[in-house]
């Protein structure tokens, strides 16, 4: 499971590579390095929105199943009643469920899943930018970081998106109603596997990928949840969870 990378980049780089879209100025701004994204973070995204692409910043994690979020609930009530000596009542349940945190899903690989299935049209399909990814391996040495070679090139997360999301993110803030993303993930090709043998994230690095996923019917987009061929990828950080170039 990816759960940190790092996009050190710059606009022009993303527009080479992806075609017209405007640029979110308040979201964006200067667009500095991010050497570690981490979960729930906000991070760029290029996604179809309102007819047209833009460049924007948008929260990782999309919601977490209803199935999942009430067995949690569930878990909750039943300490409760525990505790209290009493079972709640429908109406306390249902606020219970409401409020039960929900930290996102930040990679999404079962994409038959009725849950993700709402988010796989067009509109709902983002590209995610970074420059390298890792995957967690203390016998390897902690953070293995990825990307195609030292200069860390430019690539894509096929990702989705879910707009206006009400949930309890953090328990400090209460519900809160934000835009969300994740990205899909595959089988992993020979350089990741001997580090994280379940998943690598899928990725585009060409423009006619980066049009089919953001434009194509899913019957034919589905064909990019493929992991990149064996020998590409390399290991160019190990260690930190910063990918700082020296």
């Amino acid at each position: 499971m990816c759960n940190l990378y790092s996009v050190t980049t710059n606009i022009q780089a993303i527009r080479d590579l992806v075609k017209g879209f405007r640029v979110n100025e308040e979201a964006i701004g200067n667009f500095p390095p991010e050497p570690a994204i981490f979960p729930d973070n906000l991070a760029p995204i290029v996604r179809n929105f309102h007819g047209e692409r833009e460049l924007t910043k948008v929260r990782w994690g999309m919601p977490t199943s209803s199935f999942v979020q009430f067995k949690a609930a569930k878990v909750r009530a039943e300490k409760i009643q525990k505790k209290e000596g009493r079972a709640l009542s429908e109406e306390e349940f249902k606020t219970l469920l409401e409020m039960e945190p929900d930290r996102g899903v930040t990679n999404v690989r079962n994409v038959g899943s009725k849950h993700w299935q709402r988010w796989l049209a067009p509109e709902f399909r983002c590209v995610v930018p970074f420059t390298s990814f890792s995957e967690f391996n203390k016998d390897a040495g902690g953070n293995i970081w990825f990307a195609f070679d030292d200069s860390r090139p430019l690539a894509f997360f096929a990702g989705i998106w879910a707009p206006q999301w009400t949930s309890v993110r953090k328990v400090k803030d209460g519900l809160v109603t934000t835009d969300l993303f994740a990205f899909l993930t595959t089988e992993p090709n020979d350089v990741v596997e001997p580090i994280h043998d379940k998943a690598m994230p899928v990725i585009l690095t060409t423009p006619e990928e980066v049009e089919t996923w953001l434009t194509a019917p899913w019957e034919e987009a589905k064909a990019l949840q493929r992991p990149l061929p064996d020998g590409v990828l390399q290991i160019v950080r190990v260690g930190p969870k910063l990918d700082e170039v020296e």
